[in-house]
């Protein structure tokens, strides 16, 4: 163990003192459409799935979302347990045969100070946090969603401060990829009714998304329709050039589509969409993924992140 963990160490020592955008993107292979991605035991919604048997709303919430495969978020800046939270998860997928689909969510200015604001104290910082997440992935097969919304949302970085964030992006991805090969990571789109195409593969291209991506990711906590997330996807892809890359597309919430009023801050309304999968029979489009966790508040209706039964009963419903 002690061994593994050095060559770890060396590894991701080495992808470090490589310059952003010179290390080659690691080529984790396709997703196959059998792959069974991980339910996690621990999640909030199946521990209050086991604490209120009695409760009226508690079957429909259980066949619906607690029995479907959702992702894992690593949002509390805790660097002294991150890789061993890291593998609890890793681990527990590996022995059920399942793929975990695992969110970083830890960079400075997170959110733009938002609801979900936080985040490692500077990159320093999140650059250390990063290769300690890394050291937790094991040597299975894992999804790593790349930072929600550190690509689409820099309204309140600046042309320094962007650069930074960029580049260190750049590093997490290397560090991932030098810890795990079979590790594939997905970088931030936004979605369809944010930011153009064109505007998005330019960032994706400065964060490094050639060099040290396996794809993007869009509509992460959004409601936007699967059909048209699968044509921006397939738009940015486009622009991106031949690169090999591909999408996975959050459908945790989006089975009604946006809000009339294109609310995103809990909105009533809105209905489950289409269920975990890497069966979407479309080459661009590696996996449909719930990647917000149905039932988790964005920071309007309660503190972001909390579970809220009556919202996961509605999206359920």
């Amino acid at each position: 163990m002690r061994l593994a963990r050095a060559l770890v160490t060396a590894a991701l020592a080495t992808v470090f003192l490589v310059g952003a955008g010179h290390a080659p993107r690691a080529v984790a292979g396709e997703l196959p459409g059998g792959t069974t991605f991980f339910t996690d035991p621990d999640s909030q919604v199946n521990k209050w799935v086991a604490a209120n048997p009695n409760d009226s709303r508690q079957p429909r919430i259980a066949s619906r979302i607690a029995g479907q495969p959702q992702a894992v978020w690593f949002a509390r800046y805790s660097p002294s347990t991150v890789t061993a939270d890291v593998r609890k998860v890793t681990s527990a997928a590996a022995a059920k045969g399942q793929v975990p689909v695992l969110v970083a969510y830890m960079i400075p200015n997170r959110d733009c100070g938002g609801a979900s604001a936080g985040g490692a104290p500077d990159l320093a910082a999140y650059d250390a946090w990063a290769r300690d997440f890394a050291a937790g992935l094991g040597t299975g097969s894992s999804i790593v969603i790349l930072e929600p919304d550190s690509i689409a949302l820099i309204s309140c970085l600046s042309a320094g401060e962007l650069s930074g964030r960029y580049a260190s992006l750049t590093r997490a991805a290397n560090a991932i990829h030098a810890a795990n090969p079979k590790a594939r990571v997905y970088f931030d789109a936004g979605h369809s009714a944010w930011n153009s195409a064109a505007t998005q593969a330019s960032r994706l291209r400065a964060a490094g998304v050639l060099t040290s991506g396996d794809g993007i990711y869009s509509n992460v906590s959004n409601y936007q329709r699967t059909a048209n997330e699968v044509a921006f996807a397939k738009s940015v892809l486009g622009r991106l050039g031949g690169s090999g890359l591909t999408a996975v597309i959050d459908t945790s919430r989006n089975g009604n589509g946006p809000a009339p009023d294109n609310a995103w801050c809990d909105p009533h309304g809105r209905k489950l969409g289409e269920n975990p999968t890497a069966n979407t029979g479309d080459p661009a489009i590696d996996a449909y993924l719930w990647i917000k966790l149905p039932g988790e508040l964005d920071g309007c209706a309660g503190p972001a992140g909390s579970f809220s039964p009556d919202y996961a009963y509605e999206l359920a419903g």
